[in-house]
């Protein structure tokens, strides 16, 4: 999602005027583009009253990764009750980034456990409604989603390549 600036010369003196126009990029699965978003204020530097300094933020990231906490829930924490706006801001690097260098990483990332999980529970859902069509496109999706998400984090050296989806795997490894 992106501002494209078009430039349009005005008839009479030769002024340009310049129009901002949102460009908005559309659904995988859907023809319809996303309305909802949000955006981040604009800062360049870690606010003077936030509570904790960036070795104390990292401190915390690695401390909460440790208690089994995810990246976007370290960052919700450490939104809400330490008063860290943004981490990336504060210390210069992303949670992922701060969890990798100190070879804390989850094997599998968030994004991929999280689209598993959703099929886990589909899963559960279409055995005892087998007529529910809908939920079965659904999980038909969500697969589909988690393959190119797989290709990609192959691509990136991210999984092992060895590393491949399928439901009795992914029931045998988040329950």
């Amino acid at each position: 999602m992106g501002i494209v600036f078009i430039v349009i010369p005005s008839r009479k003196d030769g002024e340009k005027t310049i129009w901002s126009k949102k460009c908005e990029m559309a659904r995988i699965h859907a023809r319809r583009k996303g309305r909802s978003g949000s955006t981040h204020p604009m800062r360049d530097k870690h606010p003077e009253w936030s509570a904790l300094n960036p070795r104390e933020i990292e401190a915390r990231v690695i401390e909460l990764a440790k208690a089994g906490k995810s990246t976007s829930e370290i960052g919700m924490i450490l939104r809400d009750q330490y008063a860290v706006p943004d981490v990336k801001i504060a210390t210069g690097k992303k949670i992922s980034q701060i969890l990798e260098n100190n070879n804390i990483r989850p094997k599998i990332p968030e994004d991929l456990r999280n689209l598993i999980n959703k099929t886990l529970r589909l899963r559960k859902h279409l055995e005892t409604h087998k007529k529910d069509l809908k939920n079965k496109r659904n999980l038909q999706l969500i697969e589909a989603k988690i393959w190119r998400l797989t290709k990609y984090y192959h691509r990136k050296k991210r999984l092992p390549e060895n590393w491949k989806y399928s439901a009795e795997k992914a029931k045998i490894m988040f329950e």
